[in-house]
């Protein structure tokens, strides 16, 4: 009987008791027609059902009702469970929630009726209508909706009788809703100890049902299988042990159940379905051991499946493609690597594996194995491809697996390269790429093998990464789209053959490189196969060659440089760097500051020999690049700066010395005076810059006197006029420092006597090239008076001014005068420096007093005669005492000549007196003792 045939009773004559009870119900039965009739309502049923839980909360209070009322009610829900339906058919998404609620509220409104008089089952049609709503809450994620109407649902169950519940459908409604509560529960994120309650509870309404097995089976094996799927999702190795022990338990389950419906089954479609189920879940009790890692486990499951022939409907049995993955990872685990390749090879020959399922395999066996199962995993991969379709992915998938992470630089990494480069030079796996459907696998093979060799390239395994390269060149599309990514490919390839000192193959990959895409990475990777090749002319060509590139960037110059350097090759060195100089008077932007290229240049030219030249072309080139920038913005600023400018000067001084040292006294005079000019860029000069400034000036002059006594030509005006000027800085600074630290005060020395010496003498010479003969007597004074005057000194001084090209002898006579009482005033004289300044003295003074006048130069040979007296024989020097003895002697011939006897007496007394202190002149006194008595006889 359906609801619109039974008769309503006559619901006037109690019309004032129900007055409220039917104006809600009116109300009700107003918004279900609107819903019937009037589209807008059904395409947005928001509102309506707000209305319909309003009035629905309203009449709730005045429960209990009469039959009468039941009956209308249950009318009103079911006319309104069929616009539900309506409504779910051409329903948006965006309208479905509030289906849901109607259906909902069409479920409470039987709820709140109850049991009606001549409806026979009211209470699981109630439930009936709960569980469809409660599904629909489940299917749009509001879980605790859909929960209300399982426990609702629940309820009304269980005030039923189950023995009164005979009818199939009704039995399968009442286990459906409980699977249906516990998945709610399950999913809805409450206690999973619940859901498993409740699940347990399920085990009493199978009602002898082999249907119910079945899905009471299914539903213990999804909770198990979602335990199994979240197990590599948690951290920490306990929450995963118990997760796997509880799918376990419910994949236990599962099997006890299905052993109870095989029980029960009558038909032989019933115990195909069952026993399919069964072997489903021990193929995942097998998967959970492995997981749990108890492989003695999994191959016992594996061995009964196996042996059981086969589990009908779904394919288990033998012929299920997972079992041979299952015992393969087991025996891998348990470390019998010989029966685990055997189940791999095993699959070659199975053509119901799928390709996912033996990738998987060959993945989980090289895991494992690791470089041992390199050649195995190939194997396999090649038995493959010549029984079945094998797509370009799988040949991606299996060749990364292989390779691994590319580089380690040990022999395993080697093993599994060498085994990856055969296995994708194969014709077959070449063939797997063609088309344009393989073009993204294409790509990712290109990209794995690119990686490895790459890798292996940083552990500088070039032979590796050189047969990995040239293999993955075989995965680049030959058309013009690719053209760059190939010339990519040749110049690594070159890179790899330099690595490997092979030049003549370097040079073909970079020929073929720089045919499809010329650029400056081609130019520079010839130029490193000349420097290999220690062409350094063509490594020059080729720096000039880069230059010329569009996509030139200095960068490379420098590069360039740090690789000649490598190699020891000067020439390239100097070239790059200079071609690189030539950029920063233009202006451009520049990775590295001028200063450090000059510097680099300099020093690299300084570990050259007989190079000063080029390294004086380049200080000049700084001092002449500083001095149009401003010294700061070329040297850099304060301390930085500081040190540069001070490497330059030092290194200018060192060359002026090292050359000064040589005997190149030309280059030696620039490059001190370059010396000097650096160190007056040195801000705030201290006093021992400007000792090195002075020095510098002294030296470049003396350097150029030098070199013209080296060449014997004369300095020019312009060189002489250079060397005045020097001197005159030179002047200048020796006076302020002196006047401060030690010439004519108690001070210590700062500037070394040596150098003070030089100057003098430098200052002497230029002024007599310019016939100052005042200025030179007063600058050898000036020198004699100064604590710096040392006896050598004024004797080299002197012995200059005597015969040297422009002669002065009255600085002679007063530089060997003032030698010669410092040599005597001296606690240890060295008489032959005093015998030889009183020759020098005696000579000047017959020179320039002539004959006539000769008491200067009697003064002499008596003063000699004085210091000869007391000293021991032979501490004057014996030739010495000689000559003055027969000069003065000889002397005496003139005056007696001419009548003058007592002159001649007074030559010849003396010459006689010096030879008795002469050791070895013992003839000759005889001789002068009897001319003398004979001359004093003629007086």
């Amino acid at each position: 009987m359906r609801i619109a045939e039974i008769s309503s009773p006559d619901i006037g004559s109690v019309h004032d008791e129900t007055e409220p009870q039917e104006r809600l119900l009116s109300q009700i039965e107003a918004s279900v027609k609107q819903l019937e009739t009037h589209p807008a309502y059904k395409s947005s049923p928001a509102k309506t059902a707000v209305d319909l839980r309003q009035c629905l909360t309203q009449l709730s209070p005045h429960a209990p009702f009469s039959n009468s009322l039941k009956l209308q009610i249950w009318k009103l829900s079911y006319r309104l469970w069929n616009v539900c339906v309506d409504i779910s058919n051409t329903a948006t998404a965006r309208s479905s929630s509030s289906s849901a609620e109607l259906r909902h509220i069409a479920a409470d409104l039987l709820s709140l009726a109850g049991d009606v008089a001549g409806v026979p089952s009211s209470a699981i049609k109630t439930v009936s209508f709960y569980y469809k709503t409660g599904s629909l809450w489940h299917s749009l994620k509001k879980f605790d909706l859909a929960s209300i109407c399982f426990e609702r649902a629940t309820d009304l169950v269980s005030k039923i009788d189950r023995g009164s519940i005979i009818d199939a459908g009704e039995r399968k409604l009442v286990l459906d809703l409980h699977l249906a509560r516990c998945r709610t529960a399950w999913e809805g994120g409450s206690d999973s100890n619940l859901a498993i309650a409740l699940l347990n509870r399920c085990k009493g309404l199978l009602f002898g049902s082999c249907e119910h097995h079945v899905e009471l089976a299914k539903q213990c094996m999804a909770f198990g299988k979602c335990l199994l799927s979240k197990k590599g999702n948690k951290a920490g190795h306990n929450s995963n042990f118990t997760d796997l022990s509880e799918a376990l338990k419910l994949m236990n389950e599962a099997m006890e159940i299905c052993e109870k419906g095989l029980g029960v089954a009558r038909t032989r479609e019933e115990k195909m379905e069952l026993k399919g189920l069964r072997w489903k879940v021990l193929r995942f009790i097998a998967a959970i051991h492995l997981q749990m890692e108890e492989f003695e486990s999994v191959i016992k499951c594996v061995k009964v499946l196996r042996d059981g022939g086969g589990g009908g409907g779904d394919g288990g049995g033998d012929g299920h493609p997972s079992l041979s993955v299952l015992a393969m990872k087991a025996w891998l685990g348990l470390g019998r690597h010989g029966e685990a390749e055997k189940e791999l090879r095993g699959m070659v020959i199975d053509e119901g594996i799928p390709e996912s399922v033996w990738v998987s395999a060959v993945e989980a066996y090289f895991h494992a194995a690791g470089t041992a199962g390199a050649e195995t995993a190939k194997g396999v991969f090649l038995g493959l491809l010549g029984r079945c379709k094998v797509s370009a992915g799988a040949a991606v998938r299996v060749a990364h697996r292989v390779v691994g992470n590319g580089g380690g630089g040990g022999e395993g990494s080697k093993v599994r390269a060498k085994v990856v480069a055969e296995l994708v030079s194969d014709e077959r796996v070449v063939a797997l790429f063609a088309g344009q459907d393989a073009a993204k696998d294409k790509v990712a093979m290109h990209t794995v093998l690119w990686n490895c060799a790459a890798a292996n390239f940083q552990s500088k395994d070039y032979e590796t990464s050189a047969e990995l390269f040239e293999k993955s060149m075989l995965y680049i599309p030959n058309d013009s789209e690719n053209k760059i990514l190939r010339a990519k490919g040749f110049r690594v390839l070159c890179l790899c053959h330099l690595g490997l000192l092979q030049l003549d193959r370097a040079q073909e990959y970079i020929n073929e490189a720089e045919k499809l895409e010329p650029n400056i990475a081609c130019a520079f990777l010839k130029f490193k196969i000349c420097l290999q090749k220690n062409d350094h002319q063509g490594a020059i060509t080729q720096i000039e060659a880069m230059s010329t590139c569009l996509d030139f960037k200095p960068d490379f110059l420098s590069l360039s440089a740090h690789e000649a350097v490598a190699c020891h090759a000067v020439p390239v060195v100097v070239a790059s760097l200079s071609r690189m100089l030539n950029f920063y008077a233009s202006g451009r932007s520049m990775p590295t500051a001028e200063v450090t290229v000059v510097r680099t240049l300099i020093s690299v030219l300084s570990q050259v020999p007989d190079n000063e030249q080029q390294v004086y072309k380049f200080l000049k080139h700084a001092h002449t690049r500083a001095s149009e920038l401003d010294p700061d913005c070329f040297f850099g600023k304060e301390e930085v700066g500081r040190r540069e400018r001070n490497w330059f000067a030092l290194t200018s001084w060192n060359f002026g010395t090292k050359t000064g040292q040589n005997k190149n006294y030309k280059l030696s005079a620039e490059f001190l005076i370059l010396a000097s000019d650096f160190y007056a860029l040195v801000e705030g000069a201290d006093h021992e810059t400007n000792v090195l400034v002075c020095k510098s000036l002294v030296l470049a002059a003396s350097s150029m006197i030098a070199s013209e006594f080296q060449g014997k030509t004369a300095m020019c005006e312009a060189e002489v006029k250079q060397a005045v000027q020097l001197l005159d800085r030179a002047g200048k600074m020796v006076k302020s420092i002196s006047a401060g630290n030690f010439v004519n005060d108690d001070q210590i020395n700062t500037i070394e006597p040596d150098l003070f010496f030089i100057y003098t003498f430098c200052a002497y010479d230029t002024q007599g090239r310019l016939n100052d003969i005042g200025s030179q007597l007063l600058t050898v004074k000036s020198f004699a008076s100064s604590k710096a005057c040392k006896p050598h000194h004024l004797l080299q001084i002197g012995l200059s001014a005597a015969q040297g090209p422009r002669s002065n002898h009255e600085v002679a006579t007063f530089a060997l005068n003032e030698c010669l009482s410092s040599f005597l005033s001296s606690p240890n004289p060295e008489y032959q420096n005093v015998a030889l300044v009183i020759r020098k003295l005696i000579a000047i003074a017959s020179i320039n007093k002539g004959d006539t006048d000769d008491d200067v130069v009697y003064g002499m040979y008596k003063q000699a005669y004085r210091i000869m007296v007391g000293l021991k024989e032979e501490e004057y020097p014996i030739e010495e005492g000689k000559w003055l003895a027969m000069t003065a002697w000889n002397r005496a011939a003139v005056p007696v000549r001419l009548g003058q006897i007592e002159v001649g007496k007074k030559w010849m007394t003396v010459g006689l007196d010096i030879a008795k202190r002469v050791p070895g002149m013992e003839a000759y006194k005889s001789c002068m003792e009897d001319l003398l008595s004979s001359l004093e006889i003629k007086l």
